[in-house]
């Protein structure tokens, strides 16, 4: 790995806020001499070649984009995916199938062009074929020569450039984790299931829930309560609202004698009715969202406030696990011009936003482990002991995120909430309990969301073999923290020189020795594709030949090594 710098970097970037940044230089190949750096009156600009065959991966966690190569993207922080670099966690971190990955350390909304022709002197070649779809398009477009990828950086004067190389780009991306300290330790019990009961229980349905999954011996480890645990939200009081919850000690202790563990959802927009709201003003930014203030967290004081608050009056009283939600860039949030007192402005702190968030929450633990939810992330994330979420609910797009995820430092559940039927429902179900969080977000659910469909006992078998994967997943878990290396990846981070591998958006690595492909709601078939080696069908210990083949199952097709 080597640092690079260009030009004069900015002051306030990712690692200055990073705890456990942990730079070690090495020799590198890469050739420094082919990258371009100019300033311009938008910012400043990187440029370096893309080989033919050269493809790119990363730039966050998209749902809807896989492979970037001849793709533009602008890196922005977004509750949805309508733009391309819209994403729930904009890392300015990629990795190419030819051996080398890239960081660029700014809190800036970057623009990504990966992979574009410039100054060229053309022969005349006639082309007349006709456009008539999407794949005419792109393969009209498609540019079968050396080209250059451009990073445009608005605002700065100069960034801090980190390269780093290895055999694959699993390798590549476990060096980027190691940069920011090495992957999450996690407790055992956060690997097991989370259930989030309804906005709208009171403490006594909570402990009725509660009492439902130990009698039914169904799998249950967490319990997380919405909105309505709080006597205001949106924005925020942090106080227990004493209509729904009279007796949340009650409740609280009846939940932790019973093995349970208690996560709360908030967000940091501070309401007046907040005890903190009169020692936060003055580390809060000049705008106000949701009629609250918005904390600047990167202030050691504001931090500080903030924490002692939760430490004192959830945590030391039973709270072990936080939903850090909105704090990604929405349509109604904060605007880029805002001001924060440690001097970042709108732009770098919606980029910096759900970082910060969680090293406050962090702080109000202490010792205390945990596996929470975070609604935005960033770069340098991988020790943080969260998982990201969304308001989307497109299936594809959800196990397209986790295969993301594994490219870019960050942890993604794609949680259950309803299903349109019983078969969507189960199949959702299936690839939650094959991800890194078990979650059932269950919030505007009256019932249990499979009660409607009276398939309870096969959400039980679902759930017992996510508590069987348990071991599984903490000992990927200790290799992440130690190594760096995902515990969920896409094929081309292990199999990077197998071209077969490069648009496989829907198989993932799973605690290494798995390899899964989902199945949605709209078929019981799907093709699957096994790199060389030997497979057996986890289910059936069946031997299965490598290479593309196609699977009919009821049951998520999962392959194991041998």
């Amino acid at each position: 790995m080597k640092k690079i710098t260009f030009g004069t970097p900015e002051a306030l970037v990712p690692s200055t806020f990073c705890q456990t940044f942990n730079y070690t230089e090495t020799d590198i190949n890469y050739d420094l001499s082919t990258i371009r750096f100019k300033t311009t009156a938008r910012g400043c600009v990187l440029e370096f070649p893309l080989l033919e065959e050269e493809q790119i991966y990363g730039f966050g966690l998209h749902l809807k984009e896989f492979n970037h190569k001849n793709k533009r993207l602008q890196l922005s922080p977004s509750c949805g995916c309508a733009h391309p670099g819209d994403s729930h966690a904009p890392v300015p971190f990629f990795v190419s199938t030819k051996g080398y990955g890239m960081y660029f350390d700014t809190a800036r909304s970057i623009a990504v062009s990966c992979g574009y022709s410039k100054d060229k002197q053309r022969e005349p070649q006639l082309d007349n074929s006709i456009v008539l779809s999407n794949e005419d398009f792109y393969r009209k477009m498609e540019l079968r020569e050396t080209t250059v990828m451009s990073v445009e950086i608005p605002a700065a004067q100069g960034v801090d450039m980190y390269i780093m190389e290895g055999e694959n780009i699993v390798d590549i991306v476990s060096q980027y984790n190691m940069l920011s300290g090495g992957g999450c330790t996690v407790p055992e019990w956060g690997l097991g299931v989370l259930y989030r009961a309804y906005a709208r229980n009171t403490d006594e349905e909570v402990i009725k829930l509660a009492k439902h999954f130990r009698e039914n011996d169904i799998p249950c480890d967490i319990l997380g309560l919405e909105p309505g645990w709080q006597s205001n939200s949106y924005s925020c009081s942090y106080v227990w609202d004493k209509e729904r919850y009279p007796n949340h000690e009650k409740m609280v202790k009846y939940l932790t004698d019973n093995g349970f563990h208690i996560n709360l959802w908030e967000h940091a927009f501070i309401n007046a009715n907040a005890p903190i709201y009169k020692a936060m003003h003055d580390y809060s930014a000049d705008y106000e969202i949701l009629k609250g203030l918005v904390p600047d967290f990167a202030t050691e004081e504001g931090r500080r406030i903030f924490a002692e608050y939760h430490k004192d009056y959830l945590v030391d009283k039973g709270i072990d696990g936080f939903k850090l939600d909105e704090c990604d860039d929405g349509s109604w949030s904060f605007p880029y011009c805002t001001q924060f007192p440690s001097g970042l402005d709108g732009e770098q702190y919606h980029h910096m936003f759900g970082v910060l968030y969680m090293q406050a929450i962090l702080e109000a633990l202490g010792d205390n482990p945990t596996l929470s939810e975070v609604r935005n992330a960033g770069a340098l994330s991988a020790s943080y002991p969260f998982v990201l979420y969304s308001d989307e609910y497109d299936h594809k797009h959800f196990i397209r995120a986790m295969l993301n995820s594994g490219f870019i430092g960050v942890l993604w559940t794609p949680e259950l909430r309803h299903g349109d039927s019983k078969k969507d429902l189960i199949r959702r179900l299936q690839t939650t309990v094959f991800s890194v969080q078990c979650l059932i977000n269950a919030w505007y659910c009256p019932e249990m969301p499979w009660k409607e469909y009276d398939c309870e006992e096969e959400v039980k078998e679902l759930l017992q073999v996510r508590k069987s994967l348990v071991p599984m997943l903490k000992q990927s878990f200790d290799n992440y923290h130690t190594t760096g290396r995902p515990p969920v990846r896409a094929l081309v981070s292990d199999y990077t020189s197998d071209a077969e591998t490069y648009n496989i958006d829907d198989e993932y690595i799973f605690c290494d020795d798995l390899i899964v492909a989902p199945l949605t709601a709209a078929s019981d078939t799907r093709k699957v594709y096994l790199p060389a080696g030997n497979w057996r069908d986890y289910w059936t210990k069946e031997p299965v030949q490598s290479g593309w083949f196609e699977v009919t199952t009821d049951r998520i097709p999962v392959y194991e090594k041998c």
